[in-house]
């Protein structure tokens, strides 16, 4: 299964796909379209599931860039490189034609972006750490110095935990309160459990940038309890497993 941006997918040249964890070719707890390289999965089997992206979004495999992710607020400006290697960073942006991001999910955040008339395109992976340490406000700096308008981006903001499965502790309250003065919207607190909401706090993010709200797309899942469909940190902690796979999610410029 695969869910898209329709915001994204309209621009001509472009395309968004946000891979659920089907049709690929992982077994066990990896089962099946596990993309994450950095998982205990066995190489050949991930390296084959990035060979079937790529055949599904008519990308070409060399042509296709993953990240060395690490939950940072860093963004590669790919135009300074155009080489085919594994950046580490958590976001990358090219104004070039021809290529691919890849974004590794299993909770956090894959978000998608294209300015619609330069047809300059990223991809972020955001957590609760990257939000918070200033990936979004990287991102749309790095957008400003390749000319483009804050009212052409288009923004697709993927599958993620939701907010009822993403239990926190008072100390998590204390870092997104020290740099957000309306944190408390975030939280909500049930039997004297508390709770954050992840995707509201990137989505008002780029609202606070001024990315018009019509210009921003949700794929609204719930990686936690959509067992079927994706990977999940949280859920392989919760039931004791050794490891977890990654979902990813492309944006291709053709």
């Amino acid at each position: 299964m695969i869910f898209y941006s329709k915001k994204i997918n309209k621009i001509p040249g472009l395309k968004s796909f946000f891979f659920s964890r089907k049709n690929g070719l992982s077994k066990g707890i990896y089962k099946s379209l596990n993309c994450g390289l950095g998982s205990n999965d066995k190489k050949i089997f991930v390296k084959n599931n990035i060979k079937i992206i790529a055949k599904k979004t008519g990308c070409k495999l060399n042509n296709l860039i993953l990240l060395k992710q690490y939950h940072s607020n860093k963004i590669i400006n790919f135009d300074n490189f155009l080489e085919k290697k594994r950046y580490k960073a958590d976001g990358i942006i090219t104004s070039y034609p021809k290529f691919s991001f890849g974004i590794l999910t299993a909770d956090c955040i894959p978000i998608l972006v294209a300015d619609k008339k330069n047809k300059t395109i990223a991809a972020i992976h955001s957590g609760w750490k990257g939000a918070n340490s200033g990936i979004i406000e990287n991102l749309i700096r790095k957008f400003k110095q390749k000319k483009s308008k804050i009212s052409n981006l288009i923004v697709a903001i993927g599958p993620c935990i939701s907010q009822k499965s993403y239990e926190v502790k008072e100390d998590f309250v204390k870092k997104i309160k020290t740099k957000n003065s309306d944190y408390e919207s975030y939280f909500i607190n049930n039997n004297k459990k508390i709770y954050f909401n992840l995707r509201l706090f990137v989505n008002n993010k780029f609202l606070k940038l001024k990315i018009p709200k019509k210009n921003i797309d949700h794929i609204n899942k719930d990686t936690f309890s959509d067992h079927k469909n994706f990977f999940s940190y949280r859920r392989s902690i919760h039931n004791n497993e050794s490891d977890y796979g990654r979902c990813i999610s492309v944006i291709c410029r053709y």
